[in-house]
């Protein structure tokens, strides 16, 4: 799939938009009052992955704890700003490395500005990010309620409010907590302008519809190569948000960074416990951060041919298990040694096929 050029920015290390790779978000979700739980988790965030944090900023003490995580974290660290425009510019002036704010609701013009240029005098990028829940009443009034399009306009109006202030160093988010009005909106917006996105469906709802409501949508923006950087908005522990954002890139072939594993669904044919295997193969493989396709089939009805095409492939049965490397077969263990086979036989093709690193320590 092709990305759709947008223009780039940088939040800290990070750069978002352009040919910059896809980037995976989240939010620390306790009181940022509280330094030890945030800090805490925060932390757990940056051990799986995620690659920007988003700190809700509600109040000047909350402010006031900024410097603390920019100076911990290894991540870019994103103020969220809403009503007082003096909070953002204590974020600032703590040292952070983004801004989220919504213009319409910083206050009056000037507010707007003071906030602007003390990003610009910083080098601080600005999303404008838009929720069908904070729209303004005539945006509303017009459009009979929060339609994509009026997403769309409420973005495009806090746009121009900083393009007329010659700030181009902002990217944009449109989210519904509807999948398919969110693509409706960002697919609108794409047309219009060049910045880069943020992709979400906000408010997704917890566990398994959360995830397959936010899957439905950002699958569909990113076939399309729309979008820059995502958060997947789930109710619940913030390092799932990741995990499910990372996997989303891995399944569409946006992130090559570690082992894929191709495990059959098991039907009566199956024999044996793939999926006690398959479960210990992915924390067995974890370390290994080499894009191999690894195949754990459970019969010899598709096994073979399945196993055969991928790097590393295994076709187990009562009697025992058939390894493959790169189409052919390379030994014949029982289960009892499988997966230690398995796994002996993955880190040597990834030493053979890849320059290093190979793993993590």
């Amino acid at each position: 799939m092709v990305r759709r050029r947008t223009r780039m920015i940088k939040l800290g290390e990070v750069h978002v938009g352009g040919e910059a790779p896809l980037s995976v978000q989240s939010m620390t979700k306790t009181d940022t009052r509280d330094v030890e739980s945030t800090l805490k988790q925060a932390r757990r965030l940056e051990a799986v992955g995620c690659e920007i944090i988003r700190m809700a900023v509600p109040d000047k003490e909350a402010a006031g704890r900024l410097s603390l995580y920019e100076e911990a974290l290894k991540v870019p660290l994103v103020a969220d700003i809403h009503f007082d425009y003096r909070l953002a510019l204590a974020a600032l002036e703590a040292g952070v490395d983004g801004l989220r704010i919504n213009p319409g609701n910083i206050g009056a013009k000037w507010k707007v500005k003071e906030v602007v240029e003390a990003a610009r005098e910083r080098m601080v990028p600005i999303r404008i990010g838009v929720n069908t829940g904070s729209l303004e009443k005539d945006i509303l009034d017009k459009y009979g309620g929060p339609h994509p399009r009026a997403l769309v306009e409420s973005a495009l109006r806090h746009v121009i409010l900083l393009e007329d202030m010659n700030y181009l160093e902002m990217k944009v988010s449109l989210k519904a907590s509807g999948a398919m009005e969110t693509v409706e909106a960002y697919e609108i917006f794409s047309h219009l302008r060049d910045y880069p996105l943020h992709l979400g469906v906000t408010e997704a709802g917890a566990g398994r519809p959360g995830v397959v409501k936010s899957v439905a949508g950002l699958s569909i923006l990113l076939a399309q190569g729309i979008g820059d950087t995502l958060r997947i908005s789930l109710t619940g522990d913030p390092e799932q948000e990741v995990e499910v954002g990372l996997e989303i890139l891995r399944s569409l072939g946006l992130r090559r960074d570690k082992v894929e594993i191709i495990s059959c669904p098991t039907c009566g044919r199956c024999e044996w416990d793939l999926i006690s295997m398959v479960e210990a193969l992915r924390e067995r493989l974890d370390h290994v951060k080499v894009p191999l396709k690894v195949a754990v089939m459970g019969c010899g009805v598709n096994g073979p041919g399945e196993a055969r095409e991928a790097h590393v492939g295994m076709a187990g049965g009562r009697k025992g298990a058939i390894l493959f490397a790169k189409g052919r077969v390379v030994a014949k263990v029982s289960m009892e040694e499988a997966l230690e086979a398995l796994v002996d036989l993955v880190e040597e093709v990834a030493w053979e096929e890849c320059m290093p690193p190979y793993f993590d320590d």
